[in-house]
């Protein structure tokens, strides 16, 4: 027990990891998007998700009141950028890679707490577990810096006319899901890094199998 007070830290900060990469998936700012025509997009700002664009809109609604309209993207419209149809990928691909770094150190951890020796049954699965979590981290670090990329260039996406928003920005900037995405990418890498550090103790009393 004494030898993975690390992995334990390793789990800790992987849960938290595996749980912001899942919030990062869901949350639509993902890009902030400044508009000067207000006619439709009432507030003059819109978010820009990687499955959903979303704007504020008073129109169709009573005085007072106003309405969030969004749109899904589909898998075939042709006007999705690269970035965003990578995110979607791969940020799904972590989610699971992350699952499964977790899985592979709860069942070592187990076997730690348990008083179980066996070499095989946990030195393996923590370093399997490291690189899962690097991996994840990987998948999720992609994404957010290619999507941070296009932010910072202003670059356009050309919407179909029924989605009322513009192809250009006057604008835009980082939402929320990009230092979600940062800070799970953070936490993964270093649960990965935590996890491959485990050294099994050889004593003379240790059961090698």
């Amino acid at each position: 027990v004494s030898t993975s007070h690390l992995q334990l830290a390793a789990f800790a900060l992987g849960t938290v990891g595996w749980i912001l990469c899942t919030v990062s998936m869901g949350i639509v700012e993902w890009r902030v998007w400044h508009v000067d025509n207000t006619t439709i997009i009432s507030s003059g700002i819109a978010w820009v998700g990687i499955w959903k664009v979303c704007f504020i809109s008073y129109l169709h609604v009573s005085p007072g009141y106003r309405e969030q309209f969004c749109h899904k993207f589909s898998g075939y419209d042709s006007f999705i950028p690269h970035e965003i149809y990578a995110a979607q990928g791969l940020l799904f691909i972590a989610m699971l890679m992350g699952l499964l770094g977790l899985a592979a150190t709860i069942f070592a951890l187990r076997n730690v707490y348990m008083g179980i020796t066996h070499k095989t049954l946990i030195a393996p699965f923590f370093l399997v577990g490291g690189f899962f979590y690097i991996f994840a981290g990987l998948c999720v670090l992609i994404p957010v810096s290619w999507n941070f990329y296009s932010i910072t260039h202003n670059q356009s996406i050309a919407f179909p006319p029924s989605y009322y928003m513009p192809s250009s920005p006057a604008a835009q900037e980082a939402g929320a899901a990009i230092p979600v995405g940062i800070v799970a990418v953070i936490l993964l890498l270093l649960s990965g890094t935590f996890s491959l550090s485990y050294r099994f103790p050889m004593t003379a009393n240790t059961i090698t199998k």
